[in-house]
């Protein structure tokens, strides 16, 4: 009896099919993508399957990020934002004690406050609510994008209160979606080996089963270019699409690359642009079921978010005005960009720039 082989091309022509027809790809045909020479291939069929999903137009919005505190009790080894309770350094803000920054950069078209930080056990839940309650208090009309799934775990334990309880106070003070982040890798392999003190994978992904039950749209992001092997990557994607099955409540799938601990770092401490790209195109093409594919120019760069516009992507984040996680340790992306360079950025690429709300409403076509 003969075994028949098929060779790379014949394997990428199955794969091809699939994405033609609209056919949900397979761990297997995952790590294929991943591990395929044929990096142009890949792109042209995340770039399809974009196509067909959002046409030519990308969305960003005007926004601003916002840290409230960097005390955190977590030690994970990706982190260079983080500071202990009376570190050089160290801050915890309240909300009236933002003001005087947000007032410095804050304009009416102005749509939302991104907001996270340090899981700080120094200071009650109560603080975190209060937070949230003075910015939409004073801001009523920008959507608070604040706080991690992790970050809700952290809430929870703090507390004694359930992560649905921890939710509904949160969105009762003006909670408005959750940020992506604490996703990191979805593998207790990885969580354990990078000391990711915080949510399991599987809290991580109940809090958002839960935010998405009480009616909350969210985001989910993937920390890749460390120790996580394909296969974990993958697995992370698969994770997000089954659960995206069940609720539907993710706008928008993330996929960040790491930073070395440096700015001074060199080209081999960073993912490298092939890595970058073929993640953006394997996510379009894994992650079918979350509408968009965001291009985070903070951690990709801008170049690379323009190219990524043809990889899958359909969206380059905010404005943002000063990101400060990325740049404590090796960014070396601008903190922020105006309205006019991301119109030009997504112009360049041959695409519609859209500016969105944080729910993917339009808000101008230009």
């Amino acid at each position: 009896m003969n075994i028949v082989v098929p060779t790379e091309e014949a394997r990428m022509e199955e794969i091809k099919q699939k994405v033609i027809e609209g056919e949900r790809l397979t761990k297997e045909d995952g790590l294929f993508l991943y591990q395929s020479d044929d990096l142009l291939t890949v792109g042209q069929l995340a770039n399809l399957v974009n196509l067909r999903k959002n046409g030519k137009k990308v969305y960003f919005i005007q926004n601003m990020s916002l840290y409230f505190t960097n005390v955190c009790e977590a030690h994970c080894a990706f982190c260079h934002f983080r500071r202990d309770e009376g570190q050089e350094g160290a801050y915890t803000y309240t909300g009236e004690q933002m003001f005087e920054y947000i007032d410095k950069h804050y304009h009416p078209e102005m749509r939302e406050f991104h907001i996270t930080g340090g899981h700080n056990p120094h200071v009650p839940f109560e603080y975190y609510v209060d937070c949230l309650r003075a910015l939409k208090q004073k801001y009523p009309s920008v959507t608070l994008k604040a706080h991690t799934a992790a970050e809700i775990e952290f809430f929870a334990r703090i507390s004694g209160l359930s992560y649905e309880e921890v939710l509904q106070t949160l969105m009762e003070a003006g909670l408005g979606t959750l940020t992506g982040g604490g996703a990191e890798i979805l593998s207790e392999r990885y969580r354990t080996k990078m000391g990711v003190g915080k949510a399991t994978t599987d809290q991580w992904l109940e809090v958002q089963r839960v935010a998405h039950r009480l009616g909350l749209k969210t985001h989910a992001t993937m920390l890749y270019g460390s120790i996580e092997t394909l296969e974990e990557r993958i697995q992370h994607m698969i994770y997000l699409r089954e659960l995206q099955d069940e609720t539907s409540g993710f706008l928008v799938f993330i996929p960040n690359a790491v930073q070395p601990a440096s700015i001074k770092a060199g080209i081999k401490r960073r993912v490298s642009a092939f890595d970058d790209m073929r993640t953006i195109a394997v996510s379009r093409l894994m992650v079918d079921n979350i509408p968009h594919v965001k291009a985070y120019f903070i951690n990709l760069g801008t170049q690379l978010t323009q190219m990524a516009l043809t990889f899958g992507a359909s969206d380059v984040h905010g404005t943002i005005i000063q990101e400060k996680i990325s740049h404590a340790a090796g960014a070396l992306s601008p903190e922020g960009l105006t309205k006019e360079e991301l119109v030009w950025l997504i112009k360049g690429a041959g695409r519609i720039p859209v500016e969105r709300d944080t729910f993917y409403n339009e808000v101008k076509v230009f």
